[in-house]
């Protein structure tokens, strides 16, 4: 008996919850990633999330279980009062806006003030969605979004990564890059930084 509680004290030590709330426009893609993410599958026709969705997946790091909590918030502004309940204890935030829709990036700056306001320790993400409809944008509009994207991300502090949930582009980098930035672990994840590439921009935490 005692032996099992031990094993079962040793599971739970090697256990860790990490907590990521996906917060933005509606309809930009939050439910897609969420789903992408953790099942694999991708359906263009998710009805709007009404309130907050919730999943978890599990990954294994070294000797330890990583559970990602995924809280995902509709982006109509009658749930903007269930914001606390996705942003309180999150460890990383996700601020998903729709590469195609630029007024989804405005928005970006009234999601960011109201979730920091909440928490103001979670590690930033900026999430820029829908990549592959992004590039056939006439590349003036692709250079002047990834330039206000950016300019978006230095002031927020964030981390700036533009996916796509159909295409499968950068999907399991964003999580893998919270996971090296939760546990300082320098990642080799190259950058991407031109115009017309799928932006992957991160700090690395560890020298």
């Amino acid at each position: 008996m005692a032996k099992e509680y031990e094993e079962e004290e040793d599971s739970n030590r090697n256990s860790i919850v990490i907590k990521v709330g996906l917060i933005g426009d509606a309809q930009v893609g939050k439910t897609s990633l969420m789903v992408k993410y953790v099942e694999g599958a991708f359906d263009e026709d998710y009805i709007q999330t009404l309130g907050v969705n919730f999943l978890e997946k599990s990954v294994k790091l070294k000797d330890a279980t990583i559970t990602f909590s995924i809280w995902d918030l509709g982006g109509q502004k009658e749930f903007l009062r269930m914001l606390p309940l996705v942003s309180n204890d999150a460890l990383a935030i996700l601020f998903m806006f729709d590469l195609t829709r630029k007024s989804t990036l405005n928005s970006i700056k009234e999601w960011y003030r109201q979730a920091h306001g909440f928490n103001n320790r979670a590690i930033p993400f900026l999430i820029g969605t829908k990549y592959d409809e992004f590039i056939d944008l006439p590349f003036e509009e692709q250079a002047e979004i990834s330039h206000q994207a950016r300019r978006f991300a230095k002031v927020m502090q964030a981390n700036l990564i533009f996916c796509s949930t159909s295409s499968s582009v950068n999907i399991q980098k964003i999580f893998k890059i919270i996971i090296a930035q939760i546990f300082d672990i320098k990642t080799k994840i190259p950058e991407l930084t031109a115009v017309g590439e799928p932006l992957l921009m991160y700090r690395n935490r560890k020298s």
